[in-house]
């Protein structure tokens, strides 16, 4: 079993910046594909920022060169820092993770999310104009 904790979610105005961390509760590195997702209500769950387990990094086009995932082994933590924050950007984050085989483009754009292993439960993000 494992267990993602995300925390690091708030209010920000518009060109404001956070830092999402997920909590891990084993060692992901090299078994787990990890991403984040993002999910306003009454719309569909999209992926964000993803690492697979070889270590590439993919990212959705609405955020590529604003946020940066990465993660620390040593702490079983991965992170999503988020810059020139939009109101677009409004949504509850989550994390994910899964074992298999994927690379990070896959698991933002062609693996089901509804499919991804495990989830933590979401942190908030709100960014005023």
């Amino acid at each position: 079993q494992v267990r993602l904790v995300e925390s690091g979610g708030g209010s920000v105005q518009a060109g404001g910046s956070l830092t999402l961390s997920c909590a891990v509760s084993i060692n992901t590195a090299g078994r787990y594909c990890m991403a984040w997702f993002r999910q306003v209500p009454g719309n569909r769950r999209e992926g964000v920022a993803a690492v697979d387990r070889d270590g590439t990094i993919g990212y959705a086009d609405s955020v590529k060169g604003r946020f940066t995932i990465s993660k620390d082994n040593a702490k079983n933590t991965l992170y999503l820092q988020m810059n020139s924050l939009e109101p677009e950007d409004t949504a509850m984050y989550f994390c994910a993770a899964d074992s298999r085989d994927m690379t990070a483009i896959q698991a933002l754009r062609s693996i089901p999310w509804w499919t991804f292993g495990y989830w933590g439960q979401g942190t908030q993000v709100t960014v005023s104009s």
